[in-house]
């Protein structure tokens, strides 16, 4: 079947310009003006609005089994929030145990997201060493359309890479023609600022920030940078919370250096203010990791998009009912670490960058679609409207509005970091694989109906 989105202004991260958009099954077949709809063809009134590609989420953990319990959200639900917010592609976490092979655990994985709505990827987490690891990695390229793999620099006495694993894993993905990805915390400072924190009888979740401060993001992250140099590997690293990791970044990038920083919506819009709140379940629904940050550093990350430092745009979706993070209420260490926001991203990028100035549109789609599709090398197969691409695209009503609220988000977990924001510019369609799954409100995404998204290596892969 065939679908015409008429009369809109298309939006990609090099320009905008009006444009029809016709997608004939799950591929757009032909942008520009005046096109003409195929007998049966259903249409899409566009006028007074943008037409952007769909958005890719870089970093979710939809169905992760976590600090003793498993995320609300599974790949079926998450997915279908991301539709209804606009997002039609993820990029998900494969995270062995330690011990557990790599390809053992992609497999629990990709079974697990068999259920999925909208098109996923996956990076896979390297949470040990050995020869078999090794040898999975060269067939997660090779086999499986795997081209970036993790590395949890925190979470000491769990899934944390020593020095010895960043080296031997960094050099193993240079070789394949991947990309090393690092969460950047100094798991053992971490580690003893917790220690230090409950013995001091501070227990509850105002003591997460103060056990994760800047300075143990930015040790992390030079660290990371540095092996990269030295290795003369590529680096993304996740969640960049504070200036000094944007500040390494910068550094990193001006000496010539191929670092990419991501940055959570989250971190963009919400401030550490949340922890001093007097309600546990309140303050506990907002421990993540990194932890929120004071207005100083959301300043600096909106400075490093605009000026290029900062790449892409994430959730780190990770939903916990109240429940599960009561798991913590006398220790902040045992809160499951985690918020979501996949279905609010885009709506909250685009009222706090472009309704204020920060971002244009055509910017705006760099920082949620192009850029993580051209770093992961599916562009432009994803992050852009054009003849040949997937027909992954959301309307983008910029009058719109809606206040978001955890009573009517489709995403599980009954909270949201953005409770109460009124935001103007939603989506009003969504199309994923040429189908209309998200119209005015109306959800109609389908179980199973998201496809696996193979990820080429950059480089020649090697034969080792």
């Amino acid at each position: 079947m065939a679908t015409l989105i008429r009369g809109g202004t298309v939006v990609n991260a090099d320009r905008a310009f009006r444009a029809d958009v016709l997608c004939e099954g799950d591929k757009i077949v032909a942008v520009g003006p005046d096109l003409q709809a195929p007998a049966g063809a259903e249409i899409i009134d566009a006028g007074g609005q943008y037409v952007m590609p769909g958005g890719i989420d870089p970093h979710t953990h939809m169905n992760l089994p976590f600090m003793g319990t498993v995320t609300q959200d599974d790949f079926f639900t998450g997915t279908a929030a991301g539709l209804a917010g606009g997002t039609t592609t993820i990029i998900d976490f494969v995270i062995p145990s330690p011990q557990q092979p790599l390809l053992e655990a992609y497999h629990q994985w990709r079974g697990w997201a068999e259920k999925a709505a909208g098109d996923y990827t996956f990076h896979v987490a390297i949470t040990w060493w050995s020869d078999q690891v090794h040898e999975d990695m060269g067939t997660l390229v090779r086999n499986h359309g795997v081209n970036s793999f993790k590395h949890f620099m925190a979470y000491k006495n769990a899934i944390m890479a020593d020095d010895e694993t960043l080296v031997k894993s960094f050099r193993r993905a240079l070789e394949l023609g991947a990309i090393p990805t690092v969460h950047a915390e100094n798991g053992e400072l971490v580690y003893q600022l917790q220690q230090d924190l409950l013995r001091q009888g501070i227990t509850g979740p105002r003591a997460h920030p103060l056990s994760r401060p800047p300075a143990v993001e930015a040790e992390a992250a030079n660290r990371a940078i540095a092996i990269a140099n030295v290795l003369n590997t590529p680096l993304y690293i996740v969640h960049v919370s504070c200036k000094e990791s944007l500040d390494a970044i910068t550094r990193a990038r001006a000496a010539g250096q191929r670092v990419y920083g991501e940055a959570l919506a989250g971190h963009l819009i919400v401030d550490d203010s949340v922890y001093d709140h007097p309600d546990f379940d309140f303050a506990a629904g907002h421990v993540m990791s990194p932890p929120f940050r004071s207005r100083e550093h959301q300043k600096a990350l909106w400075q490093g998009l605009q000026g290029g430092n900062l790449h892409t745009t994430a959730t780190d979706h990770c939903t916990f009912c109240a429940e599960q993070k009561a798991a913590g209420r006398n220790d902040f260490t045992k809160i499951p670490n985690g918020c979501g926001g996949v279905e609010d991203r885009m709506a909250v990028i685009w009222d706090e960058g472009v309704n204020s100035g920060k971002l244009t549109p055509s910017e705006f789609v760099r920082v949620t679609s192009a850029n993580a599709a051209q770093i992961f090398n599916i562009y432009p197969r994803k992050g852009l409207v054009a003849a040949g691409s997937d027909a992954d695209i959301v309307v983008w009503d910029p009058e719109g509005t809606r206040t978001i609220s955890a009573k009517t988000q489709f995403a599980k977990g009954g909270f949201n970091v953005f409770e109460g924001r009124a935001v103007k510019g939603i989506p009003s369609t969504t199309v994923a694989a040429g189908k209309v799954v998200f119209h005015r409100g109306e959800l109609r995404a389908v179980e199973g109906a998201g496809r696996h998204i193979d990820r080429p290596a950059f480089a020649p892969v090697s034969a080792r």
